[in-house]
C-alpha cells in the first residue's frame, strides 16, 4: 500500500496529507456538539483559551519559520518578517474601519441589533484570521511534497508527512477556537462545527498550488506566514482577549489564555 502510494504525482500526496489536516481541524470544530448550553462564564473561558492559542500559532507555527525560512533562502529576515507581520495586521485594522462605518451608515439599529453586529463582526474576522493562517500551512505541505520532485536539500518523503502530522495536530485547538467563540455568539452546534472545520478547507487548495508551483511559492511562503500572524495577532488584542475580560472572573479568563498559549507551544515545540 505505501509503495503505491509513493507512486502518486506529489500534488496528490500533498492533497491526501491535508485532508488529514482538514479532519483533524474538524475534529477539533466537534466539541460544540459535547457543550452543553453555553455558559457565559465557560464561553469567556474558552475564548481565552483560544486566544492563548492563536498567539502561541503565530509565533511558533508562523513568525518563527518566516524568520528561519528567509535566512535560508538569502533574504533579509527581520525585513521580510515586518513587512509580512504589519502588513497582515493592517488589512485586519482596515477591515475593521471599513466594516464599521458601514455599519454607522445604515438606518439606525436597536441597541441589541448593534450588539448582534459586533458579534458577527468579532467572529467574521475570527474565521478569516484561523483561514488566512491555514493557507500558508498548506502551502509549505505543498511545497514539501513538492520538493521531492526536485530533490531539493534535506527533502524526503518522511519529513513530508512530518510535517503535515505535525500541522495537522496543531489544528486540533484551533478548529476548537473557531467553533466555540462562534457558539458563544449564539450560532447554533451545526453551524459553529460548519464554519470551524471550513477554516481547514483552503489548506488542500494551498497545498496543491504549492505543489506545483514550489519553486516559485517557496520564495512566497516567509513573507505569507508573517502575513497571517500579524492577522492572528490583532484578532486575539482586538476582539478575543478584551471580550473574555468582559465578565467578573477576569483573573481566571487571563489563566485560560495562559493554559491556551502554553498548550499550542508545548504541541508546536514538540512536534517541530
Amino acid at each position: 500500500m505505501l509503495d503505491s502510494f509513493s507512486q502518486l504525482a506529489f500534488p496528490v500526496q500533498a492533497l491526501i496529507a491535508t485532508l488529514f489536516t482538514w479532519a483533524l481541524t474538524s475534529l477539533g470544530a466537534c466539541v460544540v456538539f459535547f457543550m452543553r448550553q453555553p455558559n457565559r462564564n465557560v464561553m469567556d473561558a474558552m475564548l481565552g483559551l483560544a486566544g492563548g492559542v492563536m498567539v502561541a500559532a503565530a509565533f511558533w507555527s508562523l513568525l518563527s519559520p518566516s524568520i528561519d525560512m528567509s535566512a535560508s533562502l538569502g533574504m533579509n529576515p527581520w525585513l521580510t518578517a515586518l513587512i509580512g507581520f504589519m502588513g497582515g495586521g493592517v488589512l485586519l485594522f482596515l477591515g475593521d474601519r471599513l466594516f464599521t462605518r458601514f455599519s454607522e451608515r445604515r438606518a439606525l439599529l436597536r441597541r441589541e441589533d448593534s450588539g448582534r453586529k459586533a458579534g458577527f463582526k468579532r467572529c467574521a474576522m475570527l474565521v478569516f484570521s484561523i483561514t488566512l493562517h491555514n493557507i500558508p500551512e498548506g502551502m509549505a505541505i505543498g511545497v514539501a511534497f513538492g520538493s521531492l520532485a526536485y530533490g531539493l536539500d534535506g527533502s524526503t518523503a518522511a519529513g513530508a508527512w512530518m510535517l503535515a502530522l505535525g500541522i495537522g495536530l496543531q489544528n486540533l485547538p484551533e478548529g476548537m477556537a473557531v467553533s466555540v467563540p462562534l457558539r458563544r455568539e449564539g450560532y447554533s452546534r451545526g453551524q459553529s462545527f460548519f464554519y470551524g472545520q471550513l477554516s481547514g478547507v483552503v489548506e488542500p487548495i494551498a497545498a496543491v498550488l504549492g505543489a506545483l508551483l514550489v519553486l516559485k511559492v517557496r520564495t512566497c511562503l516567509p513573507f505569507l506566514l508573517a502575513f497571517a500572524a500579524g492577522a492572528m495577532i490583532y484578532v486575539v488584542v482586538e476582539e478575543l482577549i478584551p471580550e473574555s475580560q468582559t465578565n467578573e472572573n477576569k483573573d481566571w479568563m487571563a489563566l485560560f489564555t495562559l493554559v491556551g498559549f502554553s498548550v499550542m507551544m508545548v504541541m508546536d515545540v514538540a512536534l517541530g
